[in-house]
């Protein structure tokens, strides 16, 4: 008898063991099988015998994997984040205000401080701004 359902703390202990790490190994799975498909240097070939790999011995399969593409697997996650940030800080940008009316005249007045335009195109772009 073990010594776990001897006592029903450790019963319920061992459970909750059990459990949580079935739950881990569930979503380690989903994590390569994600990352097999997100490779862009293999060939469709491999990626099918990598996922038969992983699906028919799925212990040994997840490890060889793991083992295997450790390193390139963090840098694809890598890449994707900062990918996804860039495109976040991109539309950030887009979307937010450049300053109003106030910040226009100002460019403007430094466009015509410079020389690159001349009083009339500065009062224009002036209207612009207040319209």
């Amino acid at each position: 008898m073990s010594l776990a359902y001897v006592y029903p703390v450790l019963g319920v202990f061992w459970s909750m063991l059990i459990f949580f790490m079935w739950v881990i190994w569930i979503m380690l799975l989903f994590r390569i099988i994600g990352d097999i498909f997100s490779r862009h240097e293999i060939g469709g070939g491999t990626k099918a015998l990598w996922l038969i790999f992983v699906i028919v011995l799925p212990f040994l399969g997840v490890l060889v994997y793991l083992i295997a593409n450790n390193e390139g697997m963090g840098n694809r996650a890598m890449a994707r984040m900062e990918s996804q940030q860039r495109a976040t800080d991109d539309y950030i940008r887009s979307t937010a205000g450049t300053g109003g009316a106030a910040a226009e005249i100002e460019k403007a007045q430094r466009l015509l401080d410079s020389g690159a335009i001349n009083s009339a195109e500065f009062e224009a772009l002036k209207q612009k701004a207040l319209a």
